[in-house]
């Protein structure tokens, strides 16, 4: 009996910690799911439709012809070569379009809200809605690819950039109309409401590449990825450092591969979301299956799920990337009992910083809002092996759950903070384990007694 306890109680064990390993059958699984697009094969110039490089023609014409006849044709490969294009309005995608930007091209967008209008489907913070058309936009479309050494210039410096201290009435207004559960089509913002236009969205898309270009001077996020999937980001550069400058917003969106990314954002470098409150719940649509691997991060945050996560986000590996500058925190989680939905299976493996404020922070009780609602967020199953950091000025390890929902089911392995002022912070937490671990610093042989410890007083 002694010996079926004992056998009993190691099968236990190796299942505890197979559960809380590091899930390489998961992410392999995933990655040999994600293809990107299909690339069209006939190619054809821009200035076939007109366009002119010389950064004061309006070049919005020739992209519209050159998209129509994407479409008329059942697909292109359209080359942009060197030069400036300045563009008065968005660039609308069609199905099976590869947009290349060659080395020295720069789509230069113009920054008069006007050009922005009529509005379009899309989302803002969480909440769908109409608003301004994101500057590069494409709905419902498939195999649609942006690649190649050019530039996105938002050029958003002296309009879009300066909105954020007068958009509050219209935010609030769609955060009642998610509330309420207000008709979509009814939900129209557009001009006087100061909501800002992403740069690149994709909605209901599947099957898209971006690779290679430059992004600079974004309107609001750089990148938003809504209700998408099948989705390769590689190679990509920023120097986007306009308020709100997210690098990469994948929000309800799933089977995702950001790779080789070097981010320089006046915000997140990648911000996971999946819709906000009633929307979020409606939807059900969770983010999932997205991997974050070889990427140099430099900015506000570097990954971080939430806050508006109210449909779920699952299976999260971020692997193998480095710092390439200042961020406030390295891996951030934060949500809140308005949010609800969950955060269930983040990875984090061989990833190192420089100086951060905090390394690692996961709060079920962001900006301390929702206290008094019962929408209480789930955050269970986090593995993190081999997270390093020279300095963290406030906080290295902080999880913060709620009584009602504690944090649970997280393993700490080979974590190194040379420097930290707080190393570690737990708040309703559950079955958390700890191994290899240095927070500030690795302890040495302890000291032998000696008449400076006063004991012989």
């Amino acid at each position: 009996m002694r010996k079926i306890s004992l056998v009993m109680l190691l099968l236990l064990f190796c299942m505890a910690v197979s559960a809380g390993g590091y899930d390489t059958a998961k992410r392999d699984s995933i990655l040999s799911v994600i293809t990107g697009a299909h690339m069209p094969k006939k190619k054809v110039s821009i200035l076939k439709y007109g366009a002119k490089g010389d950064g004061k023609k309006d070049c919005l014409p020739a992209f519209k012809k050159a998209m129509a006849q994407s479409k008329k044709n059942g697909g292109l490969h359209i080359v942009v070569p060197a030069g400036t294009y300045y563009l008065q309005g968005p660039i609308h995608f069609e199905s099976n379009t590869c947009l290349e930007l060659s080395e020295g091209a720069i789509l230069r967008f113009s920054p008069d809200p006007q050009f922005y209008l009529p509005m379009v489907k899309t989302s803002w913070e969480g909440t769908f809605l109409q608003n301004y058309s994101p500057f590069i936009y494409g709905y419902g479309l498939h195999d649609i690819s942006i690649i190649g050494k050019g530039t996105i210039d938002g050029n958003a410096s002296t309009t879009f950039a300066t909105w954020r201290k007068k958009q509050k009435p219209a935010q609030q207004l769609s955060r009642n109309m998610n509330h309420k559960e207000t008709p979509v089509p009814e939900r129209n913002f557009g001009e006087g409401s100061w909501l800002r236009p992403q740069l690149i969205q994709f909605f209901g898309c599947t099957n898209i590449t971006l690779a290679d270009f430059f992004v600079t001077n974004s309107p609001f996020w750089c990148i938003h990825l809504l209700k998408s999937e099948n989705i390769i980001c590689r190679s990509l550069r920023y120097d986007a450092k306009l308020v709100n400058n997210d690098g990469i917003d994948p929000e309800m969106s799933r089977n995702i591969l950001v790779e080789d990314v070097s981010f320089n954002n006046g915000d997140d470098n990648v911000a996971i979301k999946s819709g906000r409150d009633n929307d979020g719940w409606a939807a059900a649509s969770p983010s999932e299956n997205i991997i974050i691997r070889r990427c140099r991060f430099k900015g506000l945050h570097a990954v971080v799920i939430g806050s508006e996560m109210s449909a779920g986000v699952r299976n999260v590996f971020v692997e193998d990337c480095t710092y390439a500058g200042y961020c406030k925190r390295g891996i951030f989680v934060k949500t809140n009992p308005n949010r609800g939905g969950f955060v269930e299976g983040l990875y984090v493996r061989n990833c190192e910083f420089g100086e951060v404020e905090d390394l690692f922070y996961v709060t079920s009780m962001y900006a301390g809002e929702g206290m008094d609602d019962t929408h209480f967020s789930v955050v269970i199953n986090i593995f993190v092996d081999g997270l390093r950091c020279d300095k963290a000025r406030i906080g290295g390890i902080i999880l913060q759950g709620t009584e009602a929902k504690p944090i649970s089911d997280v393993v700490f392995r080979n974590v190194d903070i040379k420097e930290v002022k707080n190393a570690l912070s737990m708040d309703n937490t559950e079955g958390v384990i700890f191994s290899g671990c240095h927070l500030g610093g690795k302890a040495g042989v302890p000291t032998q007694v000696t008449a400076k410890d006063k004991i012989f007083n």
